[in-house]
């Protein structure tokens, strides 16, 4: 099977379950731009010499992966998606990410006012991902003014994902000598 089927030609695309819906619907345009978070979280991920962020970005590409598939279903079909086993975003997947923000802000990392990006190549890949990802969150809200979300814990989990972006940007512009050992 090849990855050209032309069935997007006319500027339509599936849904999981294969509903047919403009390229430029809410929905599409979420999962489009959590798809572009998850690339440059990837690229983060590529870039960091540091295995605490290695391994915690990817542990989030798997998240998102749920979320995307959670938003890639219209809401009428949610049913079929949860009768097949599907996860959904849950306050524990949140829950880390806190613990992520917690365990970072332990470093004393030192911040004041506007970060200005760019310190390092690492900092400045993650600040374009938080970017992203509050853009993804605006797309997600979209959906909620629509009342088409149907999860509004996805909107908590990106805020505090952006967040942990942040503040894992920052983390990678401190010296190694003023940060914490261990991490």
């Amino acid at each position: 099977m090849s990855i050209v089927t032309k069935t997007g030609d006319t500027g339509v695309t599936g849904l999981m379950f294969g509903r047919r819906v403009s390229k430029s619907s809410p929905r599409v345009e979420a999962c489009g731009t959590v798809d572009e978070l998850n690339a440059a979280i990837g690229l983060a991920r590529a870039t960091s010499k540091r295995k605490f962020l290695r391994e915690n970005l990817f542990l989030i590409q798997k998240e998102l992966v749920i979320l995307m598939g959670e938003i890639g279903v219209a809401k009428q079909d949610l049913p079929r998606y949860l009768e097949g086993g599907y996860s959904l975003v849950t306050p524990a997947m949140t829950a880390k990410l806190d613990a992520l923000v917690e365990q970072l802000e332990a470093q004393n990392i030192s911040f004041q006012g506007w970060a200005t990006p760019g310190a390092n190549v690492n900092s400045a890949v993650l600040d374009v991902a938080r970017t992203v990802c509050r853009r993804a969150e605006r797309r997600i809200c979209a959906l909620q003014a629509t009342s088409e979300l149907h999860n509004p814990e996805i909107i908590v989990y990106l805020n505090r994902l952006a967040d942990l972006l942040w503040l894992m940007a920052r983390w990678t512009e401190q010296p190694a000598g003023k940060r914490k050992r261990g991490k």
